[in-house]
């Protein structure tokens, strides 16, 4: 049940790409707000038909501008949960999923529908309407009657963006989990980063309407075009730790599995697993464990790869004890440190770097 696509078109967005999505794989298409992502999923649900195109699921053809095939978007085996969510506001979250059942028999409706609404971790609210649900709870409820179709292909459009971080990392959990039930190949739309290294088994950048690159996340930052493409700004690592104690300055110690590192106060107790986010740009990397620094920070690291681009600066992937940190510095200074693949080194981060919200607490 894989999913083609190739599509070339002058406007509204300029377009030429070719990708292939594989049955069960979740790709991730990756730009710019205004770069054609979602001009890409509109063609898929057949929304919009660029001008050459073919767009086929399983051998079967949705658009082949050569042959004038152009199936409608309601005979097109594909669901879809948009940013907004789009539930209908009249409805209950039980009736929002039935809806989508048209070609399901009546008397096993409901039943299919809360076999769904149990599967997104929704049992026990099908009767409450969109607004006595939380922004979580929508998504849940609109991905299950995306699924409701029995969809031939799933479709995400940017699906996480209006909840908060911490729902966020819930929901993420909860679709890697649902994810082991899908058969269906999955478009992503994304501008986040972190978010398509979470979910996606492969990236694909688009760039005005361009394919930039295509590959893991490993070999998407290392890529420099594909890093002009994304911009480099939010690229962020993610370092599990638990909390140690709360100490008498308002610090809070923590062990990671580099080492110990200090962060602002935090509401979790002693012994409370968490996900520190950390911003590449606020990494600092050096040769020898510097003395006497304002930083409290320094965790011991192995240069795991690099990548500069065409202007000033670069990006070092480092190991920290089997963790990936990313540190975002100039070209020169990799070539003054002489940084390359294999090298020991340390990485500083400062407390204050890490805000309050980028500390989530893990409920694995």
């Amino acid at each position: 049940m894989a999913l083609d696509m190739s599509a070339k078109a002058a406007g509204p967005i300029p377009l030429d790409v070719s990708f292939r999505v594989a049955p069960g794989e979740l790709m991730a298409l990756v730009g710019h707000s205004g770069s054609g992502k979602t001009t890409i999923l509109r063609s898929i649900a057949g929304l919009w038909a660029p001008t050459h195109a073919n767009i086929s699921v399983s051998g079967e053809p949705w658009l082949d501008t050569e042959t004038g095939v152009d199936l409608p978007a309601h005979r097109r085996r594909v669901g879809i949960v948009f940013q907004s969510y789009a539930l209908f506001p009249h409805m209950s979250a039980l009736a929002n999923v039935v809806a989508a059942m048209g070609h399901v028999p009546r008397r096993d409706k409901v039943d299919k529908a809360m076999e769904l609404l149990s599967l997104v971790n929704l049992p026990g609210l099908e009767h409450r309407k969109p607004a006595a649900l939380s922004g979580g709870q929508q998504q849940r409820v609109a991905l299950a009657r995306a699924l409701a179709r029995e969809p031939a292909a799933l479709l995400l459009d940017e699906p996480f963006s209006a909840v908060d971080r911490a729902t966020r990392q819930i929901l993420y959990r909860e679709l890697r989990a649902l994810r082991s039930h899908l058969r269906m190949p999955t478009v992503l739309v994304t501008h986040d980063l972190e978010e398509a290294r979470e979910l996606a088994d492969r990236i694909v950048v688009i760039e005005h309407g361009r394919l930039v690159r295509t590959g893991t996340t490993a070999e998407i930052m290392f890529d420099p075009a594909a890093l002009r493409a994304m911009g480099l700004r939010d690229l962020v690592s993610v370092l599990p730790a638990s909390v140690e104690a709360h100490e008498d300055d308002g610090l809070t110690r923590l062990s990671t599995p580099a080492g110990q590192i200090w962060l602002p106060g935090m509401d979790a107790g002693p012994g409370a697993r968490v996900q520190v986010r950390i911003h590449a740009h606020e990494v600092i990397v050096a040769r020898q464990r510097p003395q006497e620094i304002s930083a409290l920070n320094v965790l011991p690291a192995v240069v795991k790869g690099l990548a500069e681009g065409d202007g000033p600066g670069a990006v070092v992937r480092l190991d920290l004890a089997g963790h990936e940190l990313l540190a975002r510095i100039t070209a020169r200074s990799v070539h003054a440190l002489s940084l390359e693949e294999g090298a020991p080194c340390f990485a500083i981060l400062k407390s204050m770097a890490v805000a309050r919200d980028d500390v989530q607490h893990d409920a694995l």
